[in-house]
């Protein structure tokens, strides 16, 4: 069997010393050179020559963190690592993953061009925005459920009179497919939108009526959408109202609408670091789902179980 190495990027350093743990070893000695005019340059200082290397780094902003990355795959594949697998928790640009209006650019396949162009040989991730932007790559991609992780603490809540929603009509498969681990219904908040992170109204579909309600999204970016969607959810007769989110974004005034809304609790995943405390975020760790995604990839053997 080839030998394992698990490097760590700058951005993704605690999950990565996680993830390094739950596997049964430590991060590998990697280097980040820095020019005067902050151009990146990273360097491995321990031979990789025939291993099995992965990469861990999530790609949310800035598009450095996805260019370091890029560099990290071309140095490991220069010195000769028989493979270079990329960890990639968070995709960054996920979100544009279609022409949705004339003369936008597809970010995501964007991303994928790139992250092939190097040299990647496999791509590990969790919740991509559309599972569809897995066609956009030419080599295997493990596309991680972050309801495995996410599930259980709800579980744990024994919650009564249940019901899950999704903020947006999009969302509606995968709440769904969170609220089938349960047997219970799903409601949706229907949205329209007058541009990128600003809301013109809401409604919902479905009766909350003395219900405790969750709502499940694969990511939180600025807290618009989730926090009205709460405050409509309690105004329609719900006894409380949570959200599960697989990736804090958290931009902008993001982390003071969490604390002014009617959520109970915001539980999401560490796939990116938390900038600021708060007290109605609960963070959960993808560490040893990842762990357990990297060892059955060395050992040749399934991870469906991950993602079904």
């Amino acid at each position: 069997m080839k030998q394992v190495r698990i490097f760590a990027g700058s951005a993704s350093g605690a999950l990565a010393e996680r993830i390094a743990a739950a596997y049964g070893q430590s991060l590998g000695d990697l280097t980040l050179q820095r020019f005067a005019d902050t151009e990146m340059g990273p360097s491995f200082n321990e031979s990789v020559r025939g291993c099995e290397v992965f990469l861990i780094q999530s790609t949310y902003p800035p598009a450095e963190n996805l260019m370091e990355l890029m560099l990290m795959v071309d140095a490991a594949k220069r010195a000769s690592a028989h493979k270079v697998n990329i960890v990639m928790p968070y995709m960054g640009y996920a979100r544009q993953d279609r022409k949705d209006k004339p003369r936008v650019s597809i970010g995501a396949k964007v991303v994928a061009n790139i992250i092939q162009s190097v040299g990647t040989d496999r791509v590990m991730t969790c919740e991509l925005h559309a599972g569809q932007i897995q066609g956009f790559f030419e080599i295997p991609v493990d596309h991680l459920d972050g309801a495995t992780v996410t599930a259980p603490y709800i579980k744990s809540l024994n919650l009564e009179n249940l019901i899950f929603a999704s903020p947006d009509v999009g969302g509606v498969v995968r709440t769904r497919a969170f609220a089938k681990k349960f047997g219970a219904e799903i409601v949706v908040c229907d949205k329209t939108r007058l541009r990128a992170n600003e809301i013109a109204s809401m409604q919902v579909i479905g009766d909350v009526t003395g219900m405790n309600v969750v709502l499940v999204d694969d990511m939180v970016d600025t807290a618009g959408t989730i926090c009205k969607a709460a405050d409509l959810l309690m105004e329609r007769g719900a006894l409380s109202v949570r959200a599960v989110i697989t990736h804090p974004l958290l931009s902008g005034p993001a982390h003071e609408r969490i604390r002014a809304s009617a959520l109970t609790e915001l539980v999401v995943t560490d796939t990116i670091p938390l900038q600021q405390e708060n007290e109605k975020i609960r963070v959960i760790s993808v560490g040893d789902l990842f762990a357990h995604a990297i060892r059955n990839v060395v050992t040749h053997e399934s991870i469906s179980s991950l993602f079904v």
